[in-house]
């Protein structure tokens, strides 16, 4: 989308390699649904799989996604967005009011009181940091064990480390996979007004966040060898529905095309 000079200019910062795999992608996805102007600045990554040293200039620990928002006020200070949990609560409450991505915070009549939150409310705040706090961490050593069975690794000592990826993949990494899999299937199945998502009948920026981890499920899955295949989906039905679901929402689409363009230029 191009900026316009009435709106605050947002620009997101990734890195290139792949987007499909970037984190990034779920702020694409709520900038679309957000419906605000924005722009998108790709880092490619060097041969050591490290972003360059001008992401840094944006955010010192040079990770993405980084979100920066110029306000529209003449002399206004940039202001940095980084964590997808922050960076999304931030957009939200800023660019979010006409949509449904952010629950009503109190019941009728108890605004400002101690326990008058909605339950939606308090799912989705608790969701926006579970997602990167407690769900990503096990998929991610899942990805860096990944790495131990790999190409990169030399071949006479590849089949002991293949070996040990493996056997913390069974002790470690599926279980608790499986545990993450059981409570959002259980919050799917008590989920407000018999709702959909995870918050309720409304699509919210907490399912947004918790895609990318989700969409990661299977393929750690497939990691810990043949023996798993599959048993997550035959345990956890509604867990895959939800992700399915989610690939169909209309924001979704249009992120994804946003990104196979980037990528198409990315090859250029």
């Amino acid at each position: 989308m191009a900026t316009t000079t009435d709106h605050p200019k947002i620009t997101l910062y990734w890195h290139f390699h792949p987007l499909n795999e970037s984190r990034a992608q779920r702020m694409v996805w709520l900038l679309e649904e957000l419906g605000v102007p924005y722009d998108v600045k790709i880092f490619h990554r060097g041969k050591d799989m490290l972003a360059p040293a001008e992401l840094e200039k944006v955010h010192p620990l040079g990770k993405s996604p980084v979100v920066t928002v110029q306000p529209t006020e003449p002399g206004a200070k940039e202001i940095v967005l980084a964590e997808s949990p922050f960076i999304a609560q931030y957009l939200c409450e800023h660019f979010g009011k006409d949509t449904t991505l952010v629950p009503n915070k109190y019941k009728d009549g108890q605004e400002g009181k101690l326990g008058g939150e909605t339950e939606e409310w308090m799912r989705w705040q608790h969701l926006l940091y579970y997602s990167e706090g407690s769900l990503m961490p096990p998929l991610l050593v899942a990805l860096i064990l990944s790495l131990m069975s790999g190409p990169k690794v030399p071949f006479f000592i590849r089949p002991i480390t293949a070996t040990v990826a493996g056997r913390v993949n069974n002790f470690f990494v599926v279980p608790n996979i499986e545990k993450h899999c059981a409570f959002i299937q259980q919050l799917l199945e008590t989920s407000p007004n018999g709702g959909k998502y995870v918050c309720g009948d409304k699509l919210t920026a907490a399912d947004i966040l918790i895609s990318f981890p989700l969409l990661m499920v299977p393929r750690a899955e497939v990691l810990a060898g043949e023996g798993a295949k599959g048993k997550l989906k035959e345990k956890f039905p509604k867990v895959f529905d939800y992700v399915a679901r989610l690939k169909e929402e209309d924001g979704y689409k249009r992120a994804e095309k946003k990104i196979a363009d980037l990528e198409a230029e990315g090859k250029q």
